[in-house]
């Protein structure tokens, strides 16, 4: 199971990476378009605009199911740890009737606050795992037109276009995934601590 689990993490990284890689192209094809708009070539510019949202698209693709891959690993995560605290568990309900047969209730009273530490533990992860699901469900993808990109280039140039285009809409995915990340870093840290314990 632990081999599964390697790689899942790993198909979601290199998922990332392509990402990387599109998002990067996306760039170098805007930067074409603000040159071709500039020389007035408006058939090269569309051409270079089809290009960068197509690379923006699949960037967003791979993001996405790096993401869902991300969630499968959780998931599995999940219950590889499920299966170890179930074990612990099991371990201390037989060390509490040991225990209560001997009626030492300094040993009952420790195996009950090593019972919750269990619990709390397991509550951490559980909620990583969560917040591993909610963002990944953040990643919805705008809808960008062609005629709207060109129009966003062209004003970032200062440039006019001799054709009326839609304006740009604004997105609030960089907004959600940064509370998402902060969040995340927060239960990391909890994790962390909790793992030292």
């Amino acid at each position: 199971m632990d081999k599964h689990l390697f790689n899942l993490k790993f198909a979601a990284k290199d998922l990332e990476r392509q990402a990387k890689k599109c998002e990067k192209s996306e760039k170098e094809e805007k930067n074409k378009l603000k040159k071709a708009i500039q020389k007035g070539n408006l058939e090269g510019a569309k051409i270079h605009a089809e290009n960068s949202i197509r690379q923006k698209n699949q960037s967003l693709n791979y993001r996405r199911m790096s993401a869902r891959i991300d969630a499968v690993s959780s998931r599995v995560q999940t219950a590889l740890t499920t299966k170890q605290v179930t074990g612990s568990m099991a371990g201390v309900v037989k060390s509490m009737e040991s225990a209560m047969k001997s009626m030492n209730l300094e040993k009952v009273s420790n195996l009950m606050d090593r019972f919750e530490q269990q619990f709390e533990n397991l509550d951490v992860q559980s909620q990583v795992m969560e917040d591993t699901m909610c963002a990944s469900s953040t990643l919805n993808t705008p809808q960008t037109q062609v005629d709207s990109l060109m129009q966003e280039v062209a004003d970032e140039a200062g440039l006019e276009l001799n054709m009326q285009l839609p304006s740009s809409q604004t997105s609030s995915i960089g907004v959600a995934s940064s509370q998402a990340s902060q969040e995340q870093d927060e239960l990391s840290q909890r994790l962390a601590k909790l793992r030292q314990m």
